[in-house]
């Protein structure tokens, strides 16, 4: 490869990388709103992110981990 064609092909890749970057803001941008519509008619927010992160969990994995935080829960007191 020669230092132009390595040059010309870095440049692709940083404005490739530059507009997935764009992407991901508008799509954070579009989350947030979501996020603060929810909170405004009194939903929880937190609690939201967290059944998204669940939902996206296999169900066994899930589960697995589900008793491991009871065992350390119930270790410390917390239940």
């Amino acid at each position: 490869m020669t230092e132009d064609s390595a040059a010309a092909r870095l440049l692709q890749y940083v404005e490739r990388a530059e507009r997935l970057m764009e992407e991901r803001k508008g799509i954070n941008d579009d989350l947030r709103d979501v996020f603060a519509e929810a909170k405004a008619v009194g939903f929880d927010v937190p609690t939201m992110k967290w059944a998204i992160k669940e939902r996206a969990t296999d169900r066994q994995k899930r589960e697995e981990q589900n008793a491991i935080r009871e065992t350390y829960a119930i270790q410390l007191d917390l239940i």
